[in-house]
């Protein structure tokens, strides 16, 4: 139904309220007036209309209404007025004394006596009760009696001369024609206004009534397919699914204090808050990539990869989920592509990024459809391959969206145009054999750094790389240093959050499917490893021979982690620092365990170990960004998981000291210790 007629409706509704109020008023008031005595205009009757006449002319004169008409309305007649001392005829009994018709009454005996006459009148009397009468002789003396002047209105303005009779009678007669030609037309006036207002009624609630009918099932067909009706149901249901599952205790008695008998500080285990899944979307998919809005801390988002059973879904989907409504999730971005990579924009809280599986950059935008806003072309010029890293880097003013793929190129975009990459640098090894290229699995940078990274491939190393020529280093990979420790693809790699009193921002971790988590320190380019020998430095380029690039890579510097994490009983598919506890990382592996350590508590096994999901693999961590105590974990399953660390995240002020000399501890190829006066000291690139 249109606004417009609806509108329509709303005001037909109204102007019935209306008349039905006048009406109930008009009876209200009829019956108040009958209540005292005040009777509405009687209808045109003749014997009302002579005494309405009468009332106003008073009684004309030479008209015989057989019996005296009082002067004063309300006054009885005179012939009904009994006379004491008068015989039956109406006539007064006067003796020798004239003064005498007033007389006392006897109540004994039923009549009147005097004293000093003659005469006795009886006059009979029926007592009202039987009582004890005592006969008593009073002497009556008559006194002047006052004269009593009686008038009205009609009195004093009438005019008591004479009139001509027929004169009176004609005005009379003109009269009652008009006052009864005034009370037919008031009485038909008010006749035809109930009757025009009772068809109103009837018309009104008769159009109401078609306008409220039942929908046929092709009109209810039309209203539930329409846009506008899809969208209104997705947006008020959202905010009913938001209330039903706040779990928040309203009836929370404050007086009884703490329950007893858990304690999370000392119980040292995590909590889950929820699993996030929906039939519809997670299905016979995979969680790729996690990752939580910069803005909204009970947002969070997750990305998927292919469905083989629905071929008619997207390929790849992006769900924005939230804590307050479980059941489904907020948003579901398409890909027409499995999407392996995701990240919120730090600086626009509605712009989701997401690498997929042909090379892709995606960007959408929450306040539009599920579809991207922008997407890269497929074309020599951006990515190819399968984007399994991204990041953003810069400030709110300046920056930019740096994504790999695993041809080894690195691009960097502008958020807003994504037509072509605006730098492209590819990385190629000489140490390689057949090819140059460098699988890049995953890549992170520093903390407030834009220059200079790390990447893992699926070799197992872990490079250094600049986006620009610096200063004793050029674009491109670092050749002289290889982080070499694993023996498997590396899968995750992060860079100590910058936070704290100390600086441990050039400690990173990285695990791998050899089923470890290591703990290096990266070199900074006044220690990096020198080139090698002029008679080799020219063959470094892309297209050194396979004998020339065999002597680069002998000469290439192997630096070893400081520590080697092996506690794992699986893959292990993703590490993180923890972003506000100097010693505290978390790690998912193939088993479904979330494992939690503290290096300051022991260095050998973590300090709480959780089994997520029955025997499925976590593939993903990410730590929210508002305070560290919430993690999600993207499960194989399909299932994001929520859960809660409790205080195991909130560091104390002594932690920095404690991660100082853990690291000094820390045997490693030749690194040096926190305690040999390095501590604190930025040793990154550009710092």
């Amino acid at each position: 139904m249109s606004d417009k007629r609806r509108a329509e409706i709303l005001a037909k509704r109204a102007k019935l309220e209306e008349m039905r109020k006048a009406k109930a008023q008009r009876q209200a008031e009829a019956d108040r007036r009958t209540s005292l005595g005040r009777t509405p205009p009687p209808k045109p009757d003749d014997r009302d209309l002579d005494d309405y006449i009468i009332k106003i002319i008073g009684q004309p004169r030479g008209v015989d209404t057989g019996e005296l008409t009082p002067s004063i309305p309300g006054t009885p007649s005179l012939s009904n007025i009994p006379i004491p001392g008068t015989s039956h005829s109406g006539r007064a009994s006067r003796g020798s004394n004239e003064g005498s018709d007033r007389l006392p009454l006897d109540s004994s005996f039923g009549r009147y006596t005097s004293s000093g006459t003659d005469h006795v009148v009886d006059h009979t009397l029926i007592p009202r009760v039987t009582v004890d009468l005592i006969d008593i002789e009073q002497e009556l003396f008559e006194l002047p009696q006052k004269e009593r002047v009686l008038y009205n209105k009609e009195v004093q303005t009438r005019d008591l001369s004479d009139e001509n009779d027929a004169d009176a009678a004609q005005a009379e007669v003109e009269l009652r024609e008009r006052i009864l030609r005034e009370r037919l037309a008031e009485a038909e006036s008010a006749a035809a206004r109930e009757k025009e207002l009772d068809e109103e009624s009837v018309r009104l609630e008769k159009e109401i009534e078609a306008e409220i009918r039942d929908l046929t099932e092709e009109e209810r067909t039309i209203i539930l397919g329409a846009p506008e009706f899809a969208d209104f149901v997705e947006s008020s249901t959202k905010i009913i699914q938001r209330a039903l599952n706040d779990n928040y205790d309203y009836i929370r008695d404050y007086t009884l204090g703490a329950e007893s008998g858990v304690d999370d500080s000392e119980g040292k285990r995590v909590k889950r808050v929820c699993a996030f899944f929906d039939e519809r979307y997670g299905k016979n998919r995979s969680i790729t990539d996690v990752d939580w809005s910069p803005k909204y801390p009970e947002i969070s988002c997750a990305a998927y990869n292919k469905n083989p059973a629905a071929l008619n879904e997207p390929d790849g989907l992006v769900a924005i989920w939230n804590l307050h409504m479980l059941e489904r999730p907020e948003f579901v971005l398409h890909s027409q592509s499995d999407v392996l990579s995701v990240t919120f924009s730090p600086f626009h809280s509605n712009l989701v990024f997401g690498g997929t599986y042909s090379g892709q950059i995606l960007l959408w935008d929450m306040r539009s459809k599920h579809l991207p806003v922008l997407k890269t072309p497929l074309s020599a010029a951006g990515h190819t391959h399968p984007v399994y890293a991204m990041q953003m880097v810069g400030t709110q003013n300046a920056h930019n969206l740096i994504t790999s793929s695993t041809d080894g190129l690195v691009c960097s975009w502008l958020v807003d145009m994504l037509a072509q990459p605006q730098e492209s640098l590819e990385l190629i090894h000489a140490g390689h054999s057949k090819t140059g290229e460098v699988a890049i699995t995953t890549l992170d940078f520093p903390n407030n750094e834009t220059t200079t990274f790390m990447v893992g491939t699926e070799e197992g190393n872990v490079y250094q790389a600049h986006r620009y020529d610096r200063a004793g280093a050029k674009a491109g990979l670092n050749q002289y240093d290889v982080y070499k420790g694993h023996t498997g693809p590396v899968m995750g790699l992060h860079f100590h959050p910058l936070v704290g009193p100390v600086d441990f921002s050039d400690l990173f971790l990285t695990c791998s499917v050899d089923w470890t988590v290591k703990l290096w320190r990266a070199k900074s380019l006044t220690n990096a490893s020198g080139p090698p020998p002029p008679s080799l430095s020219t063959n470094l380029s892309s297209s050194t021979s396979g004998k020339s690039a065999g002597a680069a890579g002998s000469h290439a510097a192997a630096i070893a982690p400081i520590y080697s994490f092996e506690e794992a009983d699986d893959y292990v598919y993703d590490v993180k620092w923890h972003p506000l506890h100097p010693a505290v990382f978390g790690t998912a592996d193939g088993s479904g365990k979330f494992d939690l350590w503290n290096l300051n508590t022991d260095t050998e096994v973590p300090i709480v170990s959780t089994a997520v999901s029955s025997g499925r693999a976590i593939n993903k961590i990410q730590w929210d960004k508002k305070d560290g105590r919430r993690v999600a974990l993207g499960g194989s399953d399909g299932k994001l998981y929520i859960y809660d660390i409790g205080d195991m995240g909130v560091p104390r002020e002594s932690e920095w000291a404690d991660m100082q000399r853990t690291v000094s501890g820390f045997a490693g190829a030749g690194q040096g210790g926190y305690g040999d006066g390095e501590s604190g000291t930025r040793v990154m690139a550009g710092r």
